[in-house]
């Protein structure tokens, strides 16, 4: 399919390409758009159907709705800020420079002008800036028969008429009913009868971390949006969801390979914006990293007297720093998903006690088996090694599994506390265990 539509338009059959265009789904062809060069998209987006061609507006890069707006003409900007659903509008906007914002909303008018403004005013990364007003409300006076009649009159436009909100004249929520619910009720029954007052929702400040979490544990399709007096102002969808999902565990990705997070795309990242975004931590854990070099120089008596110590000091500090990474790596991933929270910290403390007691005599035993007996170690200082790994791993999960708890509780994002910064602590404690039973048990 793909194949016959770029060749027909290499030749320049852009109505003949269209007809084929138009049988693919908007994803697909924002994807197929992608592939093409700037000229021949802009042809083969002007003569898509306007409602296909917002559709797919909202789905191709930042890149190309920045050139689309700037090559177009006024009319035609309007006629696809007029199919977008709003969140989908103000997504676009948030990510475009002042110039574009300023022809966008010069070419809307002023009922979604008012409405966008009102939208972008909301604090980043809250309900409020991701919500939607495209929903269905229903009076709970109404029969079944005059709701069916108004979802029919009024839905089409929604974006989604699964869940349907009661409200009063003051636009107070005051129950919901899934459309299921509706149709299979008798007529006659009145919405008051037959929709849940307990109703689960979301303030416009909320963050949406915790929207995710409350989608996740209610299985919801869609969420309530209110104000500070409990008025309906929008709704959150599934699909917004799962884009502030993907966002969030990319950021805590980033954070924890020590990077400053971004939201573009790898490839369209500017080299000396990766620079930036990388090099303050890497300085950080330079500069934190020479503490280790301080131990050595203080023990360095200890590494004359044995030189060979300095041969297990690459797997002393790997080791820790992988046990640590390993455990926080956990426990972070359980607070984002809500399964670990402050006041379980001691549970995570004996937790992972126990787990580095059974990891570290295991490791140190067949680091003892290597030691003394393939390589002929003295018995000493393989003691001395094994004893050392066992503490060093005990210590490495203990930090892993408090450290991003203690995070979160002084409101530090968690996932700083990952690999880097534990690998850093733990490497500094477990060199001045080391040296330090090293001189007691040799005698140094």
């Amino acid at each position: 399919m793909k194949e016959l539509i770029l060749r027909l338009i290499e030749e320049g059959k852009y109505v003949k390409a269209r007809k084929e265009i138009i049988d693919m789904n908007v994803v697909d062809i924002a994807q197929f758009f992608e592939e093409l060069d700037k000229q021949k998209l802009l042809v083969m987006f002007r003569i898509l159907p306007k409602e296909i061609a917002s559709g797919v507006f909202s789905y191709i890069s930042n890149d190309l709705q920045r050139y689309i707006i700037e090559s177009i003409t006024d009319k035609e900007i309007n006629n696809i800020i007029d199919e977008l659903f709003l969140d989908d509008a103000v997504d676009f906007l948030e990510e475009m420079p002042s110039n574009v914002v300023k022809k966008v909303l010069k070419n809307t008018d002023e009922n979604t002008r008012k409405l966008i403004n009102q939208f972008l005013s909301y604090p980043e990364d809250s309900a409020g800036s991701i919500m939607t007003i495209e929903y269905v409300d229903l009076k709970k006076e109404m029969t079944v028969r005059q709701s069916i009649e108004h979802i029919k009159e009024t839905g089409i436009d929604k974006e989604t008429i699964d869940t349907l909100y009661v409200t009063n004249e003051n636009r107070k929520l005051e129950g919901v009913i899934s459309i299921r619910k509706l149709i299979l009720s008798d007529d006659e029954k009145k919405v008051k009868d037959i929709m849940k007052t307990d109703i689960i929702y979301i303030s416009t400040h909320d963050d949406q971390e915790k929207i995710a979490l409350l989608f996740k544990k209610y299985d919801f399709t869609s969420m309530p949006v209110v104000d500070n007096e409990c008025r309906l102002v929008g709704i959150v969808t599934i699909d917004d969801v799962v884009d502030i999902i993907e966002q969030e565990n990319t950021e805590d990705i980033q954070k924890m390979a020590a990077m400053q997070p971004s939201e573009q795309e790898y490839l369209k990242t500017k080299v000396i914006t990766l620079a930036k975004h990388r090099i303050v931590w890497l300085l950080i854990l330079m500069i934190s990293a020479t503490f280790t070099g301080k131990i050595i120089m203080r023990f360095e008596h200890v590494l004359q007297s044995v030189v060979i110590l300095a041969s297990f000091i690459p797997m002393l500090m790997d080791t820790g720093g992988n046990a640590g990474s390993q455990s926080s790596t956990l426990v972070i991933r359980g607070l984002a998903l809500g399964e670990v929270k402050f006041k379980d910290v001691f549970r995570v403390l004996l937790k992972e006690l126990q787990v580095s007691l059974l990891v570290g005599i295991t490791l140190s035993a067949v680091n003892f088996i290597r030691i003394y007996y393939f390589e002929k170690i003295d018995l000493l200082i393989a003691i001395t090694v094994c004893i050392s790994l066992f503490f060093t791993v005990i210590l490495a999960k203990l930090v892993g599994g408090t450290l991003p708890i203690i995070a979160q509780k002084l409101k530090v994002d968690p996932a700083i506390m990952a690999s880097p910064l534990i690998t850093t602590i733990v490497d500094a404690v477990a060199l001045t265990l080391f040296f330090t039973i090293a001189t007691h048990l040799l005698g140094i």
